[in-house]
C-alpha cells in the first residue's frame, strides 16, 4: 500500500507540474513582447502572434485528445506531449525570425493542448471518489496560478536574463515531469480502436479558428466595421452551425452528444467558461491599468499582481476539506460571492489607489476564483462515467479557455468604446469656467498654451481610461451575480468510501 502511495505521490507531482508548465506558457511571453520584437524585427501587429499561434493551437488540439488518448493510451500521449512541448520550448527560444518563432509555438500549443486536461483526467482516475475534491484543489491550483504569476516570471526572467529563459525555462520541468510520469503510470490496459470523425473535427477547428483569430483581431480592425472581422464571424457560425448538424446526424460523432445530457456535466461547462471570463479577463486589464494609468514599473506591477495567487493557495489549501463536510453548491456560493464583492471593490479604484487596496482586492478575488474552482471541478465530473472522463476533461479545458479568450476581447473592447463614450462627455466640461477645473487650468499655463492643452488633454484621457476600467469591473461583477442561479442545476451525488484498489489501472505495482 505504501508503495502505492508513495506512486500516486510522484503522479500528483507530476500532473501539477505538466499543468503549471501548460497554463504558464499561456501568459508568461506577454511582457516579453516589447523585447521579442526588436530581435524578431516584428511590427507591433505581427509580434501579437506570438500569442494569438500558441492559443489558436491549442484551442484546436484540445478538443480530440479524449480520442488520441483511447487510442494510443493516456500515459504515452501524455509522454508524448510533455516531450513535443518542451523540444517546441527550445525552438522558441532559439527563434531568429517571426515566421520562426510562430511556427514553434504553434507546435508548443499543438503538443500543450492535451497536458491540462490529460492531467485532470489521470487525478480523477488516481484518486478515489472521496477525495476527488483534494486532488481537484491540488489542480486547480496549476490551472489557476499559471496564469496570474505568468507575467510575474516572465518579467523577472526577461529583466534579470534575457527574454529567450520564458521559454527555456521550461526545459527543467518538463524533464523531471517526463521521468516522474513514466516511472509512476503504466500503459493502459484497455486502448479503444475507435473511428475518428475527421469531418467533425475539420468543422470544430475552422469554427474555433476563426473564433479565436475574431476574438483576438477584432480591437485593432475595429471589430465589425472591418471586412475581415465580418468574413471571420460568418466563417465562425457557419461552421458551428454545420458542426452541430454533423454531430446530430452522424452515427459515430466526434464528440459523443450523450455527454451533454448529464446536467452536472453541462452546467459545469457554463460555469467555467464564466470562470474562465473572470480570471482572464482581469489579469488582463490590471497591468495596463497598473503601468498606463498609475505608472508602476514592469517588475513593480507583477509584484502587485501575484498576491492574487496567495489568495487562490489560501482557499486551495483548505477548500478540498471543507467540500467533505458541506454542500459543494454553498462552497461555490462563498467564492462567487467573495468574487462579486472583489469586483465591486475594484469597482471603487481611483487613480490614487493606495497598492495596499489593489494587492488586497486582489487577494479576496483569487480566494474567491479557487473557492469556486474546486468544487466546481468535482461536480462537473460526479455524475459522469469513468470512461468518458477523457472526452469530458477535453471539453472542459476548452470551454474555459473559450470563456477566456470571449473574456479578453469583450473586456478590452468595452473598455476602450467607454474611454471614447467617457472621453466626449468630460471634455465637455472643460473651459474655464467650471470650478472643479479652474485652479488646474490656472496651474497649467491656460488653455491658450500648448502645454496647458496637451496636459488637460492626457488628464481627461486618464480619467477617461478609469471610468472605462470602473465599468468593466461593474460589468464583470453582475455577470458573476447572474451566474450564480447555475448553481441550482448541479446534483450532488453522495460520496462513497472508495476501494483502495479503485486506482490500480493508473498506479504502478
Amino acid at each position: 500500500m505504501s508503495s502505492k502511495l508513495a506512486a500516486r505521490g510522484l503522479i500528483t507531482a507530476s500532473v501539477m507540474a505538466a499543468t503549471l508548465m501548460q497554463t504558464l506558457d499561456a501568459t508568461i511571453a506577454n511582457v516579453a513582447l516589447p523585447h521579442m520584437q526588436g530581435a524578431l524585427g516584428a511590427t507591433p501587429d505581427q509580434i501579437s502572434w506570438v500569442l494569438t499561434s500558441y492559443t489558436i493551437a491549442a484551442a484546436i488540439a484540445m478538443t480530440p485528445t479524449g480520442w488520441i488518448a483511447d487510442r494510443i493510451g493516456m500515459k504515452r500521449l501524455f509522454l508524448i506531449s510533455v516531450a513535443g512541448f518542451a523540444i517546441a520550448s527550445v525552438l522558441c527560444g532559439l527563434s531568429t525570425t517571426l515566421p520562426e518563432m510562430v511556427a514553434f509555438r504553434l507546435m508548443q500549443g499543438l503538443f500543450g493542448a492535451a497536458l491540462v486536461p490529460l492531467s485532470q483526467t489521470v487525478l480523477l482516475d488516481t484518486y478515489p471518489p472521496e477525495e476527488h475534491a483534494s486532488a481537484m484543489a491540488l489542480w486547480g491550483m496549476g490551472v489557476t496560478l499559471g496564469p496570474i504569476l505568468g507575467p510575474t516570471l516572465g518579467g523577472w526572467l526577461t529583466e534579470v536574463y534575457n527574454w529567450r529563459w520564458v521559454f527555456f525555462i521550461n526545459l527543467p520541468v518538463a524533464i523531471l515531469t517526463f521521468i516522474g510520469l513514466s516511472t509512476s503510470l503504466v500503459p493502459d490496459s484497455g486502448i479503444k480502436k475507435t473511428r475518428f470523425d475527421m469531418l467533425g473535427f475539420a468543422l470544430l477547428s475552422v469554427a474555433l479558428f476563426a473564433l479565436q483569430l475574431l476574438l483576438d483581431r477584432g480591437e485593432t480592425k475595429g471589430w465589425f466595421g472591418s471586412p475581415e472581422i465580418v468574413i471571420e464571424a460568418g466563417v465562425a457560425l457557419f461552421s458551428f452551425y454545420l458542426f452541430l448538424v454533423h454531430q446530430l446526424t452522424t452515427p459515430r460523432p466526434f464528440l459523443p452528444l450523450h455527454l451533454f445530457i448529464d446536467r452536472n456535466f453541462a452546467a459545469g461547462l457554463v460555469m467555467i467558461g464564466i470562470v474562465g471570463v473572470v480570471l482572464f479577463a482581469t489579469s488582463a486589464l490590471l497591468p495596463p491599468f497598473l503601468q498606463n494609468l498609475l505608472d508602476y514599473p514592469v517588475l513593480t506591477t507583477g509584484l502587485v499582481v501575484a498576491p492574487r495567487g496567495i489568495g487562490t493557495m489560501i482557499a486551495m489549501r483548505g477548500v478540498g476539506r471543507l467540500s467533505r463536510h458541506l454542500d459543494p453548491r454553498l462552497v461555490m456560493l462563498i467564492g462567487m460571492s467573495s468574487t462579486t464583492v472583489s469586483l465591486y471593490w475594484m469597482a471603487g479604484f481611483t487613480l490614487d489607489e493606495p497598492m495596499s487596496d489593489i494587492i488586497f482586492a486582489g487577494m479576496l478575488q483569487g480566494f474567491g476564483i479557487g473557492t469556486t474552482f474546486v468544487p466546481l471541478s468535482t461536480v462537473t465530473f460526479a455524475t459522469l462515467a469513468p470512461h468518458d472522463r477523457g472526452y469530458g476533461t477535453s471539453l472542459f479545458s476548452l470551454f474555459r479557455n473559450v470563456g477566456s479568450s470571449i473574456g479578453i476581447a469583450l473586456a478590452f473592447a468595452y473598455e476602450a468604446h467607454m474611454t471614447s463614450v467617457n472621453h466626449a462627455y468630460l471634455t465637455e466640461h472643460v473651459n474655464a469656467y467650471n470650478p472643479a477645473l479652474r485652479e488646474y487650468i490656472n496651474a497649467s499655463g491656460g488653455l491658450d498654451s500648448a502645454m496647458g492643452l496637451a496636459g488637460i488633454v492626457s488628464e481627461v484621457q486618464r480619467q477617461a481610461g478609469m471610468i472605462a476600467l470602473i465599468d468593466d469591473f461593474k460589468l464583470m461583477a453582475w455577470g458573476v451575480l447572474l451566474a450564480l442561479p447555475l448553481l441550482l442545476l448541479f446534483r450532488i451525488k453522495p460520496a462513497k468510501p472508495g476501494d483502495p484498489d479503485e486506482f490500480d489501472h493508473v498506479v504502478m505495482d
